[in-house]
């Protein structure tokens, strides 16, 4: 949900900013067309006010002064550059020209009037606008460039709409953030609240059951009853401590403590300290090493014992007494790789059905937050916890070597 969700409004923001980009080059493009010589910079096209100038036979006559704004001025040169008709001309303005002066004010200015001119069959119409109204610029521009063009309005629509994603994206991941450390305080508190809730009680219980399983003037079944309480008690503690790490790691609020380990003494302190606890009792528990040394890793040594303890833990409680675990490591590629299996041939053919080890339809692990916290210690090493079901239940964790 919460993927989706940042899916959601990055798609929003991607979508709201190419629109900007769009109407804003688009504006701008409008802008230039609609202020450029064929547009709002003069009054009317010099097309028009040609057209309203006509010789009767005898003189010009205008009919366009409508055309021409109060400030404009209009004059007509004949074939030898002489003022043949005017219009408010300005009194600086000459009355005869050369060929080198038309060339000269045909595409710029006249005495730093802005003008315009068209060619008509007795001669050059020229209209002009007051000094400092119109800016006129020559622009010229080879082919290839502009060929160019449309690559580099891409370009620079690109780089525009890039800079507003990354924006936008530093603006969600912040907002996201936020809100999800919100959301991880007020797990975190009602977990450790509810925690602290359970372990009051579960300590009374516990020490209740030892003393009676310690007590010899009750009878065996008594004893063994309080002996199950016992270490039913001791299932919900280790489940209560599973759901507070797993909590920590998933809010990244577990803080590694990274050392260099050497995998087979890891593994074989392990396994001792798992047959010490009495957990194994009843269970063959085998050991597979390489004869060539394995690569070490930096891993945090209480948190990769507490994973595959989990591993142990876990083939315990879902399968029978006389069930073999085994357990071992070997190197593929820059990964060690730490395994543990349960199950197989000599598993007791009576086993519960609700035991059979079994993985979701997403491939994960049906046990619990015991496996679930093997995946999260896996992934806060950088590596992953991969499960296989079936006959054999097998979990093997693909952890970066050090080398």
């Amino acid at each position: 949900m919460r993927m989706r969700s940042l899916l959601k409004g990055a798609g929003l923001v991607a979508a709201a900013a190419a629109l900007i980009v769009l109407v804003t080059l688009a504006g701008l493009l409008a802008f230039v067309a609609y202020n450029t010589s064929t547009g709002r910079d003069w009054s009317a096209p010099v097309g028009e006010v040609s057209r309203a100038l006509t010789w009767d036979g005898t003189a010009y006559v205008f009919t366009g002064e409508d055309l021409l704004e109060d400030d404009r001025w209009a004059m007509l040169l004949d074939e030898s550059g002489r003022v043949v008709w005017s219009l408010r001309k300005p009194a600086d303005v000459p009355e005869t020209y050369t060929l080198t002066d038309v060339a000269s004010f045909t595409r710029w200015y006249l005495r730093d009037y802005p003008v315009q001119c068209r060619v008509r069959d007795d001669g050059l119409l020229v209209v002009g606008a007051p000094k400092g109204s119109v800016w006129k610029h020559d622009m010229a521009m080879d082919m290839d460039t502009l060929f160019q063009v449309p690559a580099w309005f891409a370009a620079l629509f690109l780089l525009a709409l890039g800079c507003v994603l990354g924006l936008a994206y530093r603006v969600l991941r912040r907002w996201f953030r936020q809100e999800q450390q919100v959301r991880d305080a007020a797990r975190s508190g009602w977990i450790n609240g509810v925690s602290h809730d359970i372990r009051t009680p579960l300590a009374v219980v516990m020490g209740t059951a030892a003393q009676l399983e310690a007590d010899p003037t009750l009878p065996p079944e008594r004893r063994k009853q309080a002996a199950v309480i016992c270490r039913q008690s001791q299932a919900i503690r280790d489940l209560v401590n599973d759901l507070n790490l797993t909590m920590r790691l998933d809010c990244a609020m577990q803080a590694l403590r990274k050392e260099l380990l050497q995998p087979a003494a890891f593994l074989r302190q392990t396994a001792a300290d798992f047959l010490n606890s009495g957990m194994a009792e009843g269970y063959p528990l085998e050991m597979e090493l390489p004869e060539t040394p394995l690569p070490a890793i930096q891993a945090d040594a209480f948190l990769l014992r507490r994973a595959v303890n989990n591993l142990l833990t876990n083939c315990v409680r879902h399968n029978a007494p006389g069930c073999p675990i085994r357990m071992g490591a070997r190197a593929e590629g820059a990964f060690l790789v730490l395994w543990v299996e349960s199950g197989g041939a000599a598993s007791t053919p009576d086993t519960d059905p609700s035991q059979q080890r079994q993985l979701e339809p997403d491939g994960g692990a049906a046990h619990g937050t015991g496996l679930k916290l093997v995946s999260q210690i896996a992934a806060a090493h950088g590596g992953e916890a991969r499960f296989y079901g079936g006959d054999v239940f097998r979990c093997e964790l693909w952890l970066p070597s050090a080398s």
